[in-house]
């Protein structure tokens, strides 16, 4: 009876034969493994490597022109709002300010000179008052006189048509009515001549009145010439309008600067979000408040959460500096990407890795 027996040779053409096959199916499967886990993972989130970190900044400009005198911070320090920075040779600006004040001062003068000259008209104006207050009176009384005289002459006429009266006494009344009228009649001048200078008087007050408006607008004027003096003296001391840290410096001491010379920008070091672009197929399931995974470039290993805190209303290519115009005839179709700015979940703990301008990657779980 024969007896079916394999040779070693026959054993290896075997695992050659089958050894392949089994590698490759082996390989199929963990493929399509990974394949099902990445399919399946792409169901639940959407992600990008097109994302940045990003954070406020503020740019520190000189105001006014001058020559640096002292700079207080070093390259990427970290600086409180309100801390000096950098200080322009104030001596020009302190000189301004001297010369308005002085100038100021010399109007105050000038409005207490004024204020006295319209006390004096008014013054003069009560007593020109007063004096055509008198001189009304004295003339009614001299007018009365007047009458007086002029009715004792027709009686002393009467007697002396009767012979009752001698002519030295006709003639004693006829001087009389001639004196009185005369003294009636320069009553009457001075009133005329006080009522002249009553309108002199009251134009007097006016032209003080006039003069004391005129030095206050002027009072007004250097007063704001005064506010502007110290605005700009207060310029050249700059301060950190926000806390953060700074970035290279572009001033030294002695350097001449310009205003609106940028001399460095702080970033503020407490406020950090991350704005990723997603493509427009990639924005059907995205919502405000789902959670994403950060994952940053320069730390891999550390762990991030954030939510979507918005979505912008246009895409990426619209704030571009020429955005494409689609109706120029020569339009090719492109996947657009649309910012989302992911809020991160206390940047506190990572206040010392966060850096604005760092490569990020930015995981959206999309659905539960």
């Amino acid at each position: 009876m024969a007896t079916d027996t394999y040779t070693p040779t026959e054993e290896k053409s075997a695992l050659k034969t089958y050894l392949p096959r089994i590698i490759i199916a082996l390989v199929v499967l963990v493929g399509g493994y990974f394949a099902f886990q990445a399919y399946q993972h792409s169901q639940h989130y959407e992600s990008t490597d097109n994302a940045q970190i990003e954070g406020n900044s503020a740019p520190v400009l000189a105001r006014v022109a001058g020559y640096v005198q002292a700079v207080n911070v070093d390259d990427y320090a970290t600086v409180k709002r309100g801390q000096p920075l950098v200080t322009i040779d104030p001596q020009e600006y302190d000189v301004a300010l001297a010369q308005v004040e002085a100038d100021y001062q010399q109007s105050v003068a000038d409005l207490a000179t004024a204020q006295a000259d319209l006390a004096t008209a008014q013054a003069t104006a009560r007593n020109v008052i007063q004096n055509a207050r008198v001189a009304q009176s004295t003339a009614q009384v001299q007018a009365s006189r007047r009458d007086k005289a002029r009715q004792d002459l027709q009686r002393d006429q009467n007697l002396y048509k009767e012979q009752s009266l001698t002519r030295k006494q006709l003639e004693d009344t006829q001087n009389n009515v001639e004196v009185q009228g005369r003294q009636y009649e320069a009553n009457v001048e001075q009133i005329t001549l006080a009522k002249t200078s009553q309108g002199v008087a009251q134009a007097g007050i006016a032209r003080a009145q006039a003069n004391i408006q005129k030095i206050r607008a002027v009072l007004n004027v250097k007063q704001a010439a005064i506010d502007n003096a110290k605005l700009r003296q207060g310029y050249a001391r700059l301060t950190a309008p926000i806390a953060g840290k700074i970035g290279r410096k572009n001033v030294v001491v002695g350097q001449y600067v310009q205003p609106g010379q940028n001399l460095f920008t702080i970033v503020a070091d407490s406020t950090f979000w991350v704005v990723a672009n997603f493509k427009e197929t990639q924005l059907e399931k995205m919502k405000l408040g789902q959670e994403v995974a950060v994952k940053l470039d320069a730390y891999p290993d550390l762990a991030i959460k954030g939510r979507i805190a918005s979505l912008s209303e246009a895409t990426g290519a619209r704030f571009a500096l020429l955005p494409p115009d689609n109706s120029s005839g020569n339009f090719v179709k492109v996947t657009q990407r649309v910012p989302v700015k992911i809020e991160i979940i206390n940047p506190q703990n990572y206040k010392n890795q966060l850096r604005a301008g760092l490569s990020v990657e930015a995981e959206v779980r999309v659905t539960d």
